[in-house]
């Protein structure tokens, strides 16, 4: 099969061929029919995030076509059209028992513990848990940014910020997870403001529904508090920024919640250009305020974000600006993280 990999951390990436996986005895092999090109990647690339072995295949975003089944799977067959998300659980442990499976503390996750999607095909394990079956009227290309993008967000927004219709939400990060947010956000009919210091981001955010885009300066907190009428009720913290993380929780209404989507690098942690740490207890202390996690979304609660999808009210094809190849992937991969990567999401076509 051809595939995308790296050999070292930060290292060049580079389209090559590989044998083709085998199916793991509960497991399945995909025949990826699109991947989406995410800023995790970006992370473990980094060394953020954990890298099992080198060459290493990355893509943690996919759906595809099943092309081989172990002998222990029972629930699905060669020809089934899946997604896959990015946390892939044992099933078998106390955590999975109460239906947690996105915080599984044996996941494994493609793209990261091993093998991922920026090839034509991927090994899959504990099948009969972790694949979500397509209804007929949602495409690959949809299916692909639900992995990790818009499920992630879809948790973030529905199940963690409880948005209900009427809430103010703030989104910090008009990235992929942060349109995917507004997006669901404005479907569960809150009234939606996006912070991003970028132009063309915060366009593509008023297309989507945003009802403000502002762009962080130092008058900020006070700016999102006007916008809101007195403080948004949820905010989303989407792009991995201590400083964005501090404005997210400062800027809350009382009894407001802030949920922390992005993934902070090492040293970002425990430091912001603001005063004070980016959780800042007295103020949560305070304003009695919520400071939630949110990691994914497991495979049995898909079937609520694609009622959403299916019914029209969320179009995550409106988030995707462009498709590239494999041969594309190592240029487009660069530009992650710099001011010269496009706005929405890229999806990756390796067929």
């Amino acid at each position: 099969m051809r595939a995308v990999v790296y050999d070292s951390l930060g290292g060049p990436l580079r389209l090559t061929t590989l044998d083709d996986p085998v199916a793991p005895a509960d497991g399945v092999v995909l025949r990826v029919e699109a991947a989406g090109l995410c800023r995790s990647d970006w992370h473990a690339w980094h060394g953020h995030d954990n890298v099992s072995a080198f060459p290493h295949v990355p893509g943690h975003e996919f759906a595809g076509t099943i092309a081989a089944v172990g002998p222990e799977v029972t629930r699905w067959r060669v020809g089934d059209r899946v997604a896959v998300p990015f946390v892939c659980a044992c099933g078998r442990c106390l955590v999975c028992e109460s239906g947690n499976h996105q915080v599984c503390p044996h996941q494994w996750q493609p793209g990261f513990d091993g093998w991922g999607g920026f090839a034509e095909y991927v090994a899959l394990p504990v099948a009969d848990v972790n694949l979500v079956r397509l209804p007929p009227g949602i495409g690959f290309d949809v299916a692909a940014s639900l992995g990790c993008r818009v499920a992630t967000a879809y948790r973030a927004v529905a199940t963690m910020g409880r948005v209900t219709a009427g809430d103010e939400v703030t989104v910090h990060g008009a990235g992929g997870v942060g349109l995917a947010a507004l997006a669901i956000a404005r479907a569960l009919g809150a009234r939606v403001t996006v912070i991003d210091p970028s132009p063309a981001a915060r366009e593509a955010a008023i297309r989507l529904g945003a009802a403000t885009a502002l762009e962080p300066s130092p008058h900020l907190v006070e700016m999102i508090r006007e916008a809101t009428s007195g403080g948004p009720h949820v905010s989303i913290e989407a792009i991995g920024d201590s400083t964005a993380c501090h404005r997210s929780i400062t800027s809350l209404r009382p009894r407001g919640r802030h949920v922390q989507v992005g993934l902070l690098p090492p040293g970002e942690s425990a430091q912001s250009s603001l005063p004070g740490y980016p959780v800042p207890m007295h103020t949560v202390i305070s304003r009695e305020l919520e400071v939630l996690g949110s990691h994914g979304l497991a495979a049995h609660d898909y079937p609520e974000l694609l009622d959403l999808v299916s019914s029209g009210r969320l179009r995550p094809d409106h988030l995707v600006t462009r498709t590239i190849s494999l041969d594309e992937v190592p240029a487009a991969f660069a530009l992650i993280g710099t001011s010269e990567q496009p706005p929405g999401v890229t999806l990756i076509h390796p067929g």
